[in-house]
């Protein structure tokens, strides 16, 4: 599975004197920490920036699991890689919670179409009312 590259020290100073089989982010106390939810690192964490900044929102662990569909589907990421991220069972499930996010699809291939086309000095369509084509062949008849 691939990371961003920026992560790689943070994660080898994290993995320095540890085993294959040891807990890299273990609880305070030892052992496996608890998932995110109510009375954990991750709700301390969240009241301590609220404390800090009363305008930082109640942010969830679900809301960083969108937040980074939301990335990803901003770099660029196609529907696929965004499914197998989160662990859509499938693609359609994807593309109904973040369908909004894939909107701006549309005007990048448009882009794309038009730097092609700009960059080929690709002469003008032909007009078709003195023209018929053959489908499929690009011949015109």
């Amino acid at each position: 599975m691939a990371f961003p590259k920026f992560l790689t020290e943070p994660l080898a100073r994290q993995c320095e004197g540890k085993g294959r089989n040891d807990i890299l982010f273990p609880a305070a106390r030892g052992g496996y920490a608890k998932p995110p939810g109510a009375s954990t690192w991750f709700s301390g964490a969240v009241d301590r920036c609220r404390q800090a900044d009363p305008t930082f929102p109640r942010v969830t662990a679900h809301d960083l699991r969108h937040t980074a569909a939301s990335l990803a589907i901003s770099a660029g990421a196609n529907v696929k890689v965004v499914q197998r991220m989160l662990g859509h069972a499938s693609a359609a499930m994807t593309l109904d919670v973040y369908s909004d996010l894939f909107e701006s699809d549309m005007d990048l291939v448009a882009d794309a179409h038009d730097e092609r086309r700009a960059a080929q000095n690709v002469a003008k369509l032909p007009n078709c009312s003195q023209r018929r084509f053959e489908w499929g062949s690009g011949r015109a008849l």
